[in-house]
C-alpha cells in the first residue's frame, strides 16, 4: 500500500488541487519548487538550525509514570506543548516561510482556530521582517483573547471573520478570498494538512521532525524503535500527521486518531468528520467532510477551536479507508476530565486539543507491555478560561 502522494498530489482517491482560476499560478508554482527548496542543502540547514535553536527541538518524550498507572501501560508524552509559542504548529510555519521567502514573497497570511498557528505565523513574521495577516473566526477571537494578544503583540493584523460559525471554516474562507486577490506578492500559510496540492505533503512533511525524533528516543529509552500505540487528536491533522509519518509503512503500530466529537456525533453539535462525514471537496481538496445531502458543508462543533473543522486532511482520509489508521472520537466532557486528569497526576495542563487524544486511551484495550505515545501537542494557558467554567459548574464557585 502507498501512503505518498503521487504527482497530482493524490493519496488514493483524496488529495488533488481543486482551486480557482485566479490561484493558479500560485499553486503551480508551489508543486514545482517545493521539493527542489525543501531538501536543498542550504534549506535544510537553515531549517534545522531554527527548529533547534529557536523552536526548542527536539522535545522531550516525558514518561508519564503516575497515568501509566491508571492507564495499565507505559505512556509517553511527546511535549510538543513546550515548543516555542506553545504548540507543533511553529515546525510547520517555519518550514513554509522559508519557502515563501525562496519564492521572494513579502506577504504572509495565515487562518487560525485555537489560535495557536496564527501565533506560531505572525512570530516567524516579526522574525523574519515579514509582513502578517491572520483570519479568525469572530468566535474563536472571543474564546481564544490570550492568543489575539500575542498576534497583535507581534505585529500581527488580525481580521474576523463573521460569516457561517464564525469559526476555522470560515477563517479559511476569508483568507482565501484574500489571497485570491493579492496572489502576486503572498504566501498563505495553510496551518494544516489541508488545501490543495502540495500543502498537505508539505505541511506531513515539515511536522514528520516529530515521528522521527520518537524513532530515536524510544530506542535510547526503551531500546525499541516504534510503539504499540500513537495517538494524536485530529482536526485537520497537522500534528497527527506529524506524529504518524514514519510509522506509517510500519504496520505493527497501530496508529489512532482521536477527533472532536462535541456533545456526541449522535447529535448534531460535532466535529467528528471521519464518523461522520462523506466524500466531497473542501477548501481545495478531496476528501472526507461533513455535508448535506446537497452538499453543503455542515457546521462543525467542539469545545476546543482548533478541532473545531468540518473536514479532515486527505492523508487521514486515505489512512482511514484503507484501515491502516483508527479513528476514536471523543466528546466535550471527555475532552475535559482527561485534561483535569493529565493537570492532577503528572502536573501538566494540555490543550483542548490535545486533550482528546488523552480522553481517548480509556477506549484502547491496552496492556501493562504496551508502549504508548500520546502527541501532546500543545498546552492550556490558552483554554484557562474554558477550564474554569467547567471547574465553577464542578465544583461550584468559591
Amino acid at each position: 500500500m502507498n501512503f505518498q502522494p503521487n504527482s497530482k498530489g493524490y493519496y488514493g482517491k483524496f488529495g488533488g488541487a481543486f482551486i480557482p482560476e485566479m490561484l493558479h499560478a500560485n499553486i503551480y508554482e508551489l508543486q514545482q519548487n517545493y521539493l527542489n527548496i525543501i531538501d536543498s542543502d542550504d534549506f535544510k540547514k537553515e531549517f534545522d538550525e531554527l527548529l533547534k535553536n529557536y523552536v526548542g527541538r527536539p522535545t522531550p518524550l516525558y514518561l508519564a509514570k503516575n497515568l501509566s498507572a491508571i492507564k495499565g501501560a507505559k505512556i509517553y508524552l511527546k511535549r510538543e506543548d513546550l515548543c516555542h509559542t506553545g504548540a507543533h504548529k511553529l515546525n510547520n510555519v517555519i518550514g513554509q516561510i522559508l519557502l515563501a521567502k525562496r519564492l521572494n514573497k513579502i506577504h504572509i497570511i495565515a487562518e487560525t482556530g485555537a489560535g495557536q498557528h496564527g501565533v506560531a505565523t505572525a512570530t516567524v513574521c516579526a522574525l523574519m521582517g515579514l509582513k502578517c495577516t491572520v483570519f479568525m473566526g469572530a468566535k474563536d477571537i472571543q474564546r481564544q483573547q490570550p492568543n489575539v494578544l500575542r498576534m497583535r503583540m507581534l505585529g500581527a493584523t488580525v481580521v474576523p471573520a463573521y460569516s457561517g460559525s464564525q469559526t476555522l471554516k470560515d477563517a479559511t474562507n476569508e483568507a482565501i478570498r484574500f489571497w485570491i486577490n493579492n496572489a502576486h506578492d503572498t504566501h498563505y500559510v495553510i496551518g494544516s494538512t489541508i488545501g490543495p496540492h502540495p500543502y498537505p505533503d508539505m505541511v506531513a512533511k515539515f511536522q514528520s521532525v516529530i515521528s522521527r525524533e520518537i524513532q530515536y528516543q524510544l530506542k535510547e529509552k526503551e531500546g525499541v524503535e516504534s510503539p504499540n500505540y500513537i495517538v494524536a487528536c485530529v482536526g485537520g491533522g497537522s500534528n497527527a500527521a506529524g506524529a504518524f509519518y514514519h510509522f506509517i509503512e510500519n504496520s505493527k503500530v497501530n496508529l489512532i486518531g482521536v477527533e472532536a466529537a462535541g456533545e456526541g456525533i449522535e447529535t448534531k453539535k460535532t466535529a467528528a468528520t471521519i464518523s461522520t462525514g462523506s466524500e466531497g471537496i473542501i477548501h481545495g481538496c478531496k476528501t472526507l467532510l461533513m455535508q448535506n445531502e446537497d452538499g453543503q458543508i455542515l457546521e462543525a462543533h467542539s469545545l476546543s477551536a482548533g478541532l473545531d473543522y468540518p473536514g479532515v486532511g486527505p492523508l487521514h482520509a486515505h489512512l482511514y479507508t484503507t484501515g491502516r489508521a483508527k479513528y476514536l472520537f471523543a466528546t466535550d466532557s471527555e475532552a475535559l476530565n482527561a485534561a483535569f486528569e493529565l493537570a492532577k497526576t503528572e502536573g501538566i495542563i494540555p490543550a483542548l486539543e490535545s486533550s482528546h487524544a488523552l480522553a481517548a486511551l480509556s477506549r484502547l484495550n491496552l496492556k501493562q507491555s504496551d508502549i504508548v505515545v500520546v502527541n501532546l501537542s500543545g498546552r492550556g494557558d490558552k483554554d484557562l478560561n474554558t477550564f474554569n467554567e467547567y471547574y465553577e459548574q464542578k465544583y461550584g464557585k468559591e
